[in-house]
Parts: structure tokens; C-alpha cells; sequence
């Protein structure tokens, strides 16, 4: 076998691999410069890492006071067929709730259904249907601590409790079947806003509750109303209180509704929403706190303009995180009055209308009552705007 010789470049052919290696050379060295560079761009358009946006949401509660259902409304209401329609006596308010999240009133007489035989002044007891009316206005909260809450004992609370449990959209306080329900931590969401509602009356008529049971309507102490305030505090962004309380007939405020308000305020509460004057009464602010004494009645068979008058307030609950932390403010706060119409005769065709939407043959003079009426709403506060009548 002949070895096999190795063969030497030429001068000419080590010039040429010299001229190739410079040339693979050159070429990697730039495309590591090209990518670097690349690179170097990519990193300048991609954005530093920021905080989370401002975010904003918001709210829209409106509140009206006392349905109180004398034997003349539900009489009113009766069907040929034995039940009962209330939807006709709301159907101005009806359009009106649809403009807003959170629709408040307050069930001053027991729902204890007609099984227990329907009654009027001084113990009072409704047919269902009128929670039927309010809910399909579009009402969403509802306050069940009442002076009247035990008119029909044990049985018609129970009853009130049994109608509103199926109606699973509908926030109901004051009322409950037990020390558990009672205490039981209950928080809502609406639009990102979570909140909790509460309900007490400082009002029984001398019917209290059973011994032990007293569950069943929420007698306002401040030991109680502390102990559910700080249950949830800390875990929601409003707080909102109906406050049965006050003087009835009377427009002014007693000092013992004072004192609870600045109470409740000191306990962080949101806003404080009053009844069982029948009356309406001046809305003020507690530091932050919006306190309305009294709306007065949204629909009623008593006698005088001022009882059948009433308030109808909504305000913006705005909540902003920025930067991590949360603020609430109560923006916009409204106030506009009501009255509760009707005639006198077989039928009487009661209907509730905001003061905007009357003349001078369902209210004779009633530029007149709004413009007292207002006065003494707005007395205590320059924040509360109410419209005007015009003409």
C-alpha cells in the first residue's frame, strides 16, 4: 500500500483560505452586532413595568320612607277575584327607579298576608301584594324594623319573613328568624362596590318581642348596632343604617336622634336613613356621614298635606383605587318631594307623584307646600340640591 502524500498549499491558495477565514469572521461578528443591536431595540419598546390603573366605579342609591297601608289603600287595591293590586298607585315612581342600582324603602306595616285578616290603625297587617308592587317598581332594599314590625305577633313576622325570602334580588334588615340570621355577616356587591345594610327602630308601641326572641325586630342599642358595624367595617365600602327614631308629626330633629346619628357616624356608617315621623325633616352631614332625619311617607291615607308629603333623595356612591388605595365619596345628593293622591268616593284612586309631575287641580297651591317643604329639608345643609317647579 503507498502512503498517501500530504499536499502543501500554494502561496496563492493560502491567501484564499486566509481571505475566507477573515471573511466568516467578519461575518459572525456582525451578525452578533446586529442581534445585539436588535436586541437593544426590542428592550427600549417594551414599557417598564407600572402600577395598576386608576380604577373608578360608581352607584346609584335612591330612598323613599313609609309605605303604610291603611284599610282605605288596600281596600282601594282589592280585585274582584279577592286579591289585591298595588302596581297602579306606583306606576309614576315605576320609571323613575329604573335610573338607579340600589332602590330603598321602608315596609312600615307587617306583610302578614291576608290569613291573618287584614288590618288598619292601630295594629296594622298588609296583603303580600304590596310587596309585589314595590318589587316590581324595581325596590331592592327594604327596612323591616318598625314600631309596627309586631302588630300581628309572632306569626306575622314570620309570615313578612316567609313573602320577602322569595325574593332573592331583594335586600331586607331589621327582621330575622333567629340570633343566627341575625348576626350573620352579610355583605352585597353592586357595580364593584361592596356594601352592607342595616335596620333598627328605637320604637315598639309596648309590643315587644317574645323573651328570647328578640331576633325578630331589631330594637336599636348601641351595643348592637356596634357589634354588626364592626363585623363588617373593615370588609366593605359602605355602610348604610335605616333608623326608625324621632318624634312623629314633628319636622324638627330631637336630640335623641342627634345623639344616635353622631353615634352611628363615630361608628363609620355611610349614610343614615330616617323614619316614623311622617313627616319629612332636614337632611344634614355628619363629617362624611349623610344623615336624612326623616322621608316622611311614600304612600299613606293620613290626614294633611305634610303627612302626605314626602321625600324621594338619591346620591352617587363614587369609590376610586388608585395606587392601591381605595376611597369612597357620596357625590350629587338630591332631594325631591312626593305626594300621595287621591280622591274622595267609592274609589279613591290613590297614587303617588312626584311634586314635578303636579298641577293645580291634584294639588291646589302646591308651589306653595314644596317651596316650605324644601326650606325645611335643605335647612341644615347647602349640599343638597332640589329642582324646581317652574311655572
Amino acid at each position: 500500500m503507498k502512503a498517501v502524500k500530504k499536499k502543501r498549499l500554494t502561496p496563492l491558495g493560502r491567501i484564499l483560505l486566509g481571505l475566507v477565514v477573515v471573511i466568516i469572521l467578519a461575518g459572525g461578528i456582525g451578525s452578533y452586532i446586529l442581534l445585539s443591536n436588535h436586541v437593544e431595540e426590542v428592550q427600549e419598546i417594551i414599557p417598564a413595568e407600572t402600577d395598576d390603573p386608576k380604577q373608578e366605579m360608581t352607584a346609584n342609591l335612591i330612598m323613599v320612607g313609609d309605605a303604610l297601608i291603611h284599610s282605605a289603600i288596600y281596600q282601594d287595591a282589592k280585585q274582584a277575584d279577592g286579591s289585591y293590586d298595588f302596581k297602579p298607585m306606583l306606576e309614576y315612581i315605576k320609571p323613575i327607579m329604573q335610573e338607579y342600582d340600589l332602590k330603598y324603602y321602608n315596609q312600615e306595616t307587617i306583610l302578614g298576608g291576608s290569613e291573618l285578616g287584614l288590618s288598619n290603625y292601630p295594629r296594622f297587617n298588609s296583603p303580600y301584594e304590596v310587596g309585589d308592587a314595590f318589587v316590581d317598581a324595581g325596590f331592592n332594599l327594604v327596612s323591616l324594623a318598625t314600631n309596627h314590625t309586631m302588630d300581628k305577633g309572632e306569626q306575622g313576622v314570620l309570615n313578612s319573613l316567609d313573602y320577602w325570602s322569595k325574593h332573592s334580588n331583594v335586600y331586607t334588615a331589621g327582621s330575622y328568624r333567629s340570633f343566627e340570621d341575625r348576626d350573620k355577616k352579610v355583605i352585597q356587591e353592586v357595580n364593584g362596590i361592596r356594601y352592607a345594610f342595616f335596620s333598627y327602630t328605637t320604637w315598639t308601641n309596648g309590643l315587644n318581642t317574645p323573651s328570647g326572641k328578640e331576633y325578630l325586630n331589631n330594637v336599636y342599642s348601641e351595643e348592637l348596632a356596634r357589634a354588626d358595624i364592626e363585623r363588617v367595617r373593615d370588609e366593605v365600602d359602605i355602610v348604610i343604617v335605616a333608623m326608625h327614631w324621632g318624634t312623629e308629626y314633628s319636622t324638627g330633629i330631637s336630640p335623641a336622634q342627634e345623639q344616635i346619628a353622631n353615634y352611628l357616624a363615630s361608628l363609620g356608617v355611610d349614610i343614615i336613613i330616617g323614619s316614623h315621623p311622617h313627616v319629612v325633616e332636614p337632611i344634614d352631614f355628619i363629617g362624611k356621614t349623610m344623615v336624612i332625619y326623616s322621608l316622611g311617607n311614600f304612600i299613606s291615607d293620613q290626614e294633611g298635606i305634610e303627612r302626605l308629603t314626602g321625600l324621594m333623595v338619591n346620591v352617587t356612591i363614587h369609590k376610586t383605587i388608585d395606587d392601591g388605595v381605595t376611597t369612597i365619596a357620596l357625590e350629587n345628593p338630591e332631594a325631591q318631594l312626593i305626594y300621595t293622591h287621591s280622591v274622595y268616593g267609592r274609589k279613591r284612586n290613590f297614587k303617588v307623584y312626584p311634586y314635578t309631575s303636579l298641577n293645580e287641580v291634584l294639588l291646589p297651591n302646591y308651589h306653595t307646600y314644596y317651596e316650605k317643604y324644601r326650606q325645611i329639608v335643605c335647612s341644615r345643609s347647602d349640599k343638597i340640591t332640589m329642582p324646581d317647579l317652574g311655572g
